[in-house]
């Protein structure tokens, strides 16, 4: 039996966890049409996961997958700080903003024990993590209650270690994918294949179930995904244009034009590798900067800027982001995307 199976789902499709860009609205969506949904909790802190987790429960009894962040945190460095806010100053100026005071905490939160308290006391079918996994204590406590571990691999040297250390399951990221780059081994990043490249390899190389992810914009790149030999995909781009969403106007038009043929890795949002589509501040800074503080630390220096910017309609700081096949963005229901996803598949 697999392990989808086991969990009651009608369709071999998860949703991809978006901070920033979903909440509890899009998650029971996709749970009740069948999928796996997702609850990405690195932004949140152990009162309002606790708070999301409820919520959800009350709507839904469906499987879900929480997903958390493994980054290590930042050392505080004022220097690199007042580097990033000169890069800005050009910015702040021609909008008539003052520089913003540095901020007190990084904004995302790795998994720690108050987040696995939160988590122990819903006890979810599925915990996901990015950027590796937590400690073996952490995770030891995440599967005593029973659930199915799940984490990013970019590479087949990440797959293999992450089977080696726990992994239930791997998801394999294509460069396709849209968002944060889950590598944790190296960032070198011309290790980062496509997708097309990367799952055989990892099919092959692992005995644990592998998900697909990066590029899965329609029903035949789901079947794709089957065919190369994935027990699941793992989509996320493609729910974006739903109602359930919480992006904002700008970044729902932008994801429907030409803009949308342009995207690109960067640091500058957040401090770490995530593909968007190209904006104004990734042309004229990067993509790539090395005055982007570590991440998750780039983020804060940029909101006076990015709530100016679309209080006037413009898009130019905004992280818009998104994988390099926006083509399945619909405006429909997440339920009825989903079925539109599986819509190729017979099971």
């Amino acid at each position: 039996m697999s392990w989808m199976t086991t969990l009651g789902l009608r369709w071999p499709i998860l949703q991809a966890p978006m901070a920033g860009a979903q909440g509890v609205e899009l998650a029971v969506a996709i749970a009740e049409a069948g999928g796996l949904a997702a609850l990405p909790a690195a932004m949140l802190g152990p009162d309002a996961l606790d708070a999301a987790l409820h919520d959800y429960r009350a709507r839904t009894s469906r499987p879900l997958n929480v997903n958390a962040f493994c980054h290590p945190p930042p050392a505080p460095d004022a220097e690199a700080l007042q580097r990033w806010q000169d890069a800005l100053a050009p910015y702040y100026a021609e909008y008539g903003l003052e520089a913003p005071t540095p901020p007190a905490g990084p904004g995302r939160r790795p998994f720690d024990e108050a987040a696995c308290d939160v988590l122990e006391a819903h006890r979810p079918a599925v915990v996901s993590f990015h950027f590796g996994l937590p400690s073996p204590a952490l995770l030891a406590r995440v599967k005593a209650w029973g659930a199915r571990v799940l984490s990013t691999a970019t590479t087949l040297e990440e797959a293999r270690w992450l089977e080696a250390h726990g992994a239930d399951a791997v998801i394999a990221q294509g460069l396709e994918a849209g968002g944060h780059r889950g590598h944790f081994l190296d960032d070198d990043l011309t290790t980062q294949v496509g997708s097309l490249a990367l799952l055989p390899q990892v099919v092959e190389a692992v005995d644990v179930p592998v998900i697909a992810a990066g590029g899965i914009a329609g029903p035949r790149c789901v079947a794709a995904g089957l065919s190369l030999g994935a027990s699941a995909v793992q989509v996320g781009t493609a729910f974006l244009g739903c109602p359930e969403s919480t992006i904002g106007a700008l970044h729902r038009q932008a994801l429907t034009s030409g803009e949308a043929r342009h995207t690109a890795l960067t640091n500058l949002y957040s401090g770490r590798p995530a593909r968007g589509i190209v904006t104004r501040l990734m042309r004229e800074l990067g993509p790539m900067s090395e005055s982007a503080p570590p991440f998750p630390l780039a983020t804060a220096a940029l909101a006076p800027l990015r709530a100016a910017a679309e209080a006037a309609g413009c898009r130019d700081f905004s992280p818009l982001w998104a994988g390099q096949d926006t083509s399945g963005c619909r405006a429909v229901p997440a339920a009825e995307q989903l079925r539109w996803l599986a819509s190729g598949l017979v099971l």
